[in-house]
């Protein structure tokens, strides 16, 4: 047997049951691995639903342009679906989004705008705005807008419900799902309950989000709206396809304990899962007080992990937030081994001659340079000599002139790795600020001095 296209391969995604990142959670768990996509997600479902339903109602032509903000997954759906269809696609997304994504798209043939993440949606910047109005300006265009687009929640109405009431043989109370178009939860959430009302529909939110607020009050409050790093869920307006009536009670899980929670599916599971299904888990583990030992729960898990390569499965990306504390040597330990003293530096207008005796009466190869208090460069021996050899007459220039770059600016909790990394010929040292906002310097002889103390 085969299939006519890559469209025909979507769907029927399978049921694992995890063993250990929820062993004290009580009841079977069941993870949907969505993963298994053409696309490797979940929104491939919805993005051949909606040009399906563009197409029957003649919204979208033959030869035509396909135009969405997105995350990146609805996107390599659309895209997929473009390239067996005959469409174009330019797609908007904003700059919270890993690389991995923006390339994937563009992979696919796609062009993709990136857009500011911190702006209200309303904005001309913002990435919903930007489609909207590409889809004004370009001829024979058409917006799928997943977030209100209702074929996005019919697409799991029709096939994922189904599928999970098939592959638990109706045994399914609960269903957890990571929250963010609300097209899963609800088209899924509304097939299982009309099967059985008893089923509890849990959304996952995250902070900076308005969902569990409105959902608890009925308050659409603006003051919770706030920049957040976990992908693929959570939402600053309400889209119309969560449907509140559907979904029991939603739990929200902080950007540490999604990303964190991400990495421990695949070292724990052996499931390569992106952000969302971290979340999932996370906030599943903190309502495990709702659970019975008879219950069956079915979290979705929406994508996969090779699109957070950069972020969720990087350990400096994670150091570099306060995510990870872990053994392994940092900026901060480096520091804490080393001697406190007083970082040396010169004004970048003192002169070349002035930079040679402080050199030479420090015994030291290389110094920041400063400009009205801020390092903006640095001068070391190599500098100097270089400069001289070729115009003795320097010795009285400022040191402006013959300057470098400055050394690379690390944060406390950057790796030795990353460190070791940076130091090369070009630069000799990093420069870190301390907790009391004192600017100190890392050598290659203090990073020996750390690992063998």
């Amino acid at each position: 047997m085969w299939y006519n296209n890559i469209l025909e391969t979507i769907g029927n995604t399978p049921l694992v049951k995890l063993n250990t990142i929820t062993k004290n959670v009580p009841g079977t768990i069941l993870a949907k691995i969505e993963t298994t996509n053409p696309g490797n997600s979940i929104k491939d479902r919805m993005a051949v639903k909606m040009i399906e339903e563009a197409e029957k109602s003649g919204k979208l032509k033959p030869g035509g342009t396909i135009i969405e903000g997105t995350s990146g997954n609805t996107g390599m759906g659309l895209a997929m679906a473009a390239i067996i269809k005959g469409y174009k696609c330019i797609f908007t997304t904003t700059d919270k989004q890993s690389k991995e994504k923006v390339d994937a798209l563009r992979a696919f043939g796609a062009d993709v705008i990136v857009c500011p993440t911190n702006v209200e949606p309303e904005d001309p910047r913002s990435y919903y705005s930007v489609s909207s109005r590409l889809e004004r300006e370009v001829p024979n265009s058409w917006k799928p807008n997943q977030y209100d687009n209702l074929a996005n929640s019919q697409a799991h109405y029709e096939q994922t419900g189904p599928e999970i009431w098939e592959q638990t043989e109706g045994k399914i109370t609960h269903l957890v799902v990571g929250v963010g178009t609300g097209g899963t939860i609800s088209g899924t959430g509304k097939y299982l309950k009309e099967k059985n009302p008893d089923i509890q529909v849990w959304g996952i939110d995250t902070y900076g989000s308005v969902f569990k607020k409105y959902k608890e009050t009925g308050i659409f409050d603006k003051d919770e709206i706030y920049p957040y790093i976990t992908e693929g869920i959570g939402e600053d307006f309400l889209p119309a396809n969560v449907n509140f009536d559907v979904i029991d009670l939603f739990e929200k899980v902080t950007d540490k304990d999604a990303a964190l929670m991400t990495r421990d599916i695949a070292r724990k599971e052996g499931i390569f899962v992106g952000n969302s299904a971290g979340a999932a888990i996370g906030g599943l583990i903190q309502l495990k007080d709702k659970l019975k030992p008879e219950d069956v729960v079915v979290v979705i898990f929406h994508d996969h992990g090779s699109r957070y390569m950069g972020k969720m499965y990087n350990e400096d990306w994670l150091r570099e937030r306060g995510f990870l504390q872990d053994e392994k040597l940092t900026a901060k330990s480096i520091l804490a081994k080393k001697e406190s003293t007083e970082i040396v530096t010169l004004d970048a207008q003192k002169s070349v001659l002035e930079a040679i005796n402080t050199i030479k009466s420090m015994n030291i190869s290389q110094i920041p340079v400063t400009q009205q208090g801020m390092i903006v460069g640095k001068i070391a021996e190599s500098d100097i000599l270089s400069a001289l050899l070729e115009n003795p007459g320097l010795k009285s220039a400022p040191i402006a002139e013959i300057m470098t770059a400055t050394f690379p600016f690390v944060d406390l909790n950057t790796s030795i790795d990353k460190i070791s990394s940076l130091i090369n010929k070009e630069n000799s040292a990093v420069l870190v600020e301390d907790e009391s906002g004192k600017i100190e310097i890392i050598t290659q002889y203090d990073i020996i001095n750390a690992i063998s103390g």
